[in-house]
């Protein structure tokens, strides 16, 4: 290829689409794409935590999936065997509840259709639109082996869900009874942690109760008043001495007449309210552990949809919470309301619908918490390691309070729970069966499965083995998944996701898997923070603060978004992503772009760096730097420092290449061979984070092709590389010179003017002699001559290694002078008027901390600058 047939410009539009094709077609995204490098024994398993198929890219996604690609494309490039498995989870309440409104908005309701005919829809629905989002991923570069998609709802994985439920059930650690559990009048049973809690500025109703047979009352407080129809005692404490008298006594319910006894226990909160309580046992979840101390009656008030029974007299009928006010009407008319304050509590809503929860008993399956304590211990035992570390102690403390699982779901899309039930002799089972045929008791053909669905997270905390193909019968069998894949890729080697959902998913998985393979899932766990916007405020759409990735890609670049969050991902803090920075590396991009234009009008190809020798000092130099960043990076890669990693990469790509070695380049011509193929394996260093113009850099440098080379994506990733001290100190201090140079010329105003003569003073000068090219060129010096004293009537500049002196014979000082002395007088005032401020006690002891802060800052500014003032004018012999 000519030059001329080399692009001039890059455009990533059309480079990123290109080239993804290209791996994906290749297969470089496979097990096996990377075969030529792998390495016996070397095997690398990541978990793609599967987006919600209903979902699209969001900016918290793009974070994950990006630290995930630029740790697999480093280890595929290291020669490891490489799995990054990809797939979509069926997302249960959220996917029915999009294809029911669907329906609703055509008039049909899901009932209507009936439960086979809705399940159609819904894998309608999921085969057009669902899945949107593993197509968006594509445009952020990612490399997952794509052939291996699942779908936690896939024949495959059907099975696996089966025979774990079976499998629990058969120990005991599934069971099914009446719970008290949270409730969505919409969406059903919910676990605790699909409760999100929010302050509310609610009421506090104080009612009043009246003994029986008797003008006396108590005083009861509630958040909820419609919840008093389901009251079976009112509770006082037993030290309690205002009512000591009164236990064993009734009062009566309001408006209905019923008749409750008065009860102590210390649970009771002697200083809240009045001291007395109202009991709800089958709705509220410390009056739940009451009633069973006290053998009180349990009251259910109203349905699974929230509608109040027949225990609530003339209220029947209507939904709870619009039930409130008129129940509050009726009793303040018939004289039983104390008062009504102003409260605000903590109220707990459903994850998905936002719908005020219940506590609510019902027949539910669980999942027994014992089975978490092989998982508990084996953490605790470091036989997996967080990222950060400080992640433990939340695991440990949810994990040691955790409470049995409510795994069952009132919806029909999901894995439908596989209990049978006999209606002939009551008979319940669990099978792996997609049907049974008869009762294995009594041999009856009248059966009915259960007609519920597990939890979406109970599939899911399968994911690490279950797409492996652990019982997987033989669906896709060596198609998404092969006979070895468990001992090759479990435990999986890291597992990557936000904090978020530690205790969703994450927690889950460790303890699925521990049980069911006897070994935890995950070696490393790495949970990294939330993206937020550039003033750390979290992103809503009610904001109009939120970054759309997808977006982000179009206007600055898949590998300029990918770099930008890998740079910001600092371990543990909160990822504050602005468009300040994304101008920052994108400029960083333009950088890289522009040093292989320069490379390129020197010579029309270069070689690989392992197949040449290097011989110019600046090669060698810049070869030792690689070494370097090389190290560094390799170093940061093995405890998941992925910003400390760019940062490297930046700084040696940037600040070391592009700006010291490609100036020096212009004094040593023969370097530029030998630079281009350092930059060529930099590429490589670089590939991981930003895949695509590395990719295009290095076929560019190579003078190929993608669609006619190997891509760079399985080269081996530079390693053998060493530091190489001594060149690296000559460099040091020729850089020094080269800058104190600059700086002397800038104090006497002849900035980028060629000067005749400079001297340099260095402990170390036969180190420099050969490299006076260099500074006699960038620094733009005639003559450099080395000094052991210093140089009267001289321009001067100290730097740590190097002096630099520049004579002053014939240089018109007055203008320079007189400009460093009127800003000195300028700052001399300045000085004053701060001093001043500051030590007026008046002043210091009104004025706000912010406006002391500033002017001691200030001050401090300007003190600064006279010292430099005085440095210059004394370098001039002022």
């Amino acid at each position: 290829m000519t030059m001329s047939e080399k692009s001039t410009v890059y455009n990533p539009k059309e480079i990123e689409e290109n080239y993804y094709k290209i791996w994906e077609d290749r297969g470089y995204f496979e097990i096996d794409g990377n075969k030529a490098i792998q390495e016996q024994g070397k095997n690398f398993c990541i978990m793609m935590p599967p987006p919600n198929v209903t979902g699209s890219l969001h900016i918290g996604h793009a974070l994950t999936f990006t630290l995930q690609d630029i740790i697999t494309r480093f280890k595929r490039m290291d020669g490891f065997k490489t799995l990054w498995q990809p797939g979509t989870d069926h997302a249960g309440i959220a996917t029915q509840n999009v294809v029911e409104k669907q329906l609703l908005a055509q008039g049909i309701k899901k009932e209507e259709l009936g439960r086979e005919k809705f399940l159609e829809k819904v894998w309608e629905w999921k085969a057009y639109s669902g899945g949107q989002i593993v197509h968006q991923m594509r445009k952020l570069g990612v490399s997952p082996a794509w052939s291996r998609e699942r779908f936690t709802m896939d024949d495959g994985l059907k099975n696996s869900v089966k025979k774990a439920f079976v499998k629990y059930y058969k120990e005991g650690l599934i069971v099914r009874g009446n719970y008290m559990v949270n409730w969505c009048t919409h969406d059903g049973a919910l676990s605790d942690i699909e409760v999100e809690y929010e302050t509310n500025k609610g009421k506090l109703y104080h009612l009043k109760y009246f003994l029986k047979d008797s003008k006396e009352f108590l005083v009861v407080a509630t958040t909820r008043p419609e919840t008093y129809f389901g009251d079976t005692a009112v509770m006082v404490h037993p030290d309690d001495e205002r009512y000591k008298h009164l236990v064993g006594q009734k009062v009566v319910l309001p408006l209905i007449g019923r008749e409750i006894e008065i009860i102590a226990d210390e649970h009771v909160d002697m200083s809240f309210g009045t001291g007395c309580v109202k009991v709800t046992p089958a709705h509220d979840i410390n009056d739940y552990e009451v009633g069973k101390r006290h053998n009180l009656e349990f009251i259910t008030i109203f349905d699974s949809n929230g509608i109040l029974n027949s225990y609530c007299g003339e209220f029947q009928g209507l939904e709870r919470l619009e039930a409130r006010a008129p129940i509050m009407a009726k009793l303040q008319s018939e004289g039983f309301v104390d008062k009504v304050e102003d409260y605000e509590n903590q109220v707990g809503h459903c994850y998905r619908c936002k719908n005020v929860v219940e506590p609510y008993i019902s027949k539910q399956w669980f999942v027994k918490k014992e089975i978490a304590e092989g998982a508990i211990a084996k953490v605790n035992e470091h036989l997996a390691e967080f990222y950060p570390s400080h992640w433990l102690n939340s695991y440990n403390a949810w994990m040691k309070e955790l409470r049995d699982w409510c795994i069952s779901r009132q919806l029909w899309w999901g894995h439908q729970i596989p209990v049978f039930y006999c209606d002939a002799c009551g008979h319940e089972w669990a099978s792996e069966a997609e049907s049974e045929s008869e009762c294995p008791k009594c041999y009856s053909n009248k059966l009915h499965q259960d007609p519920d669905v597990l939890d979406t997270w109970f599939s899911s905390g399968l994911w690490p083995f279950s797409t492996l193909g652990w019982e997987n019968g033989d669906a896709y069998k060596d198609e998404k998944w092969n006979e070895s894949d468990l001992k090759d890729f479990y435990p999986n080697t890291l597992l990557i996701t936000g904090f978020d959902i530690l205790f969703f998913w994450v927690a889950r998985m460790m303890f699925s898997g521990e049980h069911t393979l006897g070994k935890l899932p995950f070696k490393d766990i790495y949970l990294h923070a939330l993206v937020k916007d550039e003033h750390g405020q979290k992103m809503s759409k009610s904001k109009g603060n939120v970054i759309d990735p997808l977006d982000t890609i179009n206007e600055y670049s898949a590998d300029t978004l990918r770099f930008t969050l890998a740079i910001l991902a600092v371990q543990g803090r909160d990822i504050k992503l602005s468009s300040e920075k994304l101008e920052q590396i994108r400029n960083f991009t333009n950088k890289l772009y522009n040093a292989s234009r320069f490379l390129l009008m020197n010579a029309s190809s270069f070689e690989d760096l392992d197949k040449i020798e290097i011989k110019t000092a600046l090669g060698l130099y810049m070869k030792s730097r690689l070494a370097v960043a090389m190290e560094e990076v390799r170093a940061h890669f093995s405890d998941y420092r992925f910003n400390d990693a760019a940062t490297t990469l930046y700084r040696f790509l940037w600040g070391e290449f592009c700006d010291w070695g490609i100036e020096l380049s212009k004094a040593d011509k023969p370097a530029i061979l030998e630079l281009g193929a350092i930059f060529k394996e930099a590429m490589k260093l670089i590939h991981p984070f930003m895949p695509f113009i590395s990719e295009f850099l290095y076929q560019e440098l190579s003078d190929k092709t993608l669609e006619e080379n190997e891509s760079i994506m399985v080269k081996r990733y530079p390693h053998a590389l060493k530091q190489d001290e001594k060149i690296e100190k000559t460099f040091e201090l020729v850089i020094e010179a080269i800058v104190g140079i600059r700086r002397a010329k800038a104090n006497i105003d002849l900035g980028n003017k060629k000067i005749e003569h400079a001297f340099i003073k260095v402990s170390d000068a036969a180190n420099l002699k050969d490299a006076l090219k260099y500074i006699s060129l960038l620094a733009k010096v005639e003559n450099i001559d080395f000094t052991e004293v210093k140089i009267a009537n001289s321009a001067t500049d100290v730097g740590d290694n190097v002096e630099v002196f520049i004579p002053l014979d014939g240089v018109d000082l007055s203008p320079i002078v007189e400009r460093l002395n009127n800003q000195k007088i300028k700052l001399e005032k300045e000085i004053m008027k701060l001093t001043g401020m500051l030590s007026n006690e008046r002043f210091v002891a009104n004025a706000p901390k912010e406006v002391i802060a500033e002017n001691q800052k200030g001050l401090d500014d300007a003190n600064a600058k006279m010292a430099k003032i005085e440095a210059e004018l004394i370098s001039l012999g002022i």
